[in-house]
């Protein structure tokens, strides 16, 4: 079953994402801040909605996450979708597929006028999955600037 996350889910969401990050170069699991970003976009349907697969039983097998932004180009809203993971037993049964259709479905029913997300250089799976559901790679570069809580002296 595919569905909005609620804030109850957020212990199995904190699992998921560890799991995640602890596959990812650049990202490691911190259980606090990812309880805080998950409670902000739960919290506020404008920041975003965290969408969830549960297997018979109700439990938090997979997830994703897309938070929207307004885009100068296109004149409208757009999405960046995020933290899209399945637990391993439950990969290649077509979970991720069921969840990445239920988020297109609700960015359409939304107006949001385009879906960005991001994938590893070397994740060769995620890339041919994302190109199987109709995505495509972008000419431009992702760079950031990680900012810290307190002003640099």
């Amino acid at each position: 079953m595919i569905a909005i996350a609620t804030p109850a889910d957020i212990p199995a969401l904190c699992g998921l994402l560890s799991d995640l990050f602890a596959q990812e170069s650049e990202f490691q699991p911190d259980p606090e801040a990812q309880q805080m970003g998950l409670s902000a976009i739960l919290h506020d349907a404008a920041v975003g909605h965290v969408i969830v697969a549960r297997n018979p039983a109700g439990e938090v097998i997979g997830m994703l996450s897309l938070l929207y932004t307004m885009s100068t180009a296109l004149g409208g809203r757009v999405a960046l979708l995020e933290d899209m993971v399945i637990q391993a037993a439950h990969r290649n049964q077509g979970v991720g597929s069921a969840l990445l259709h239920y988020a297109i479905a609700m960015a359409q029913e939304q107006q949001i006028r385009r879906i960005t997300l991001l994938t590893d250089a070397d994740n060769s799976a995620a890339q041919r999955f994302y190109r199987r559901q109709g995505f495509q790679p972008s000419p431009m570069h992702p760079w950031r600037l990680l900012l810290t809580t307190a002003p640099a002296a």
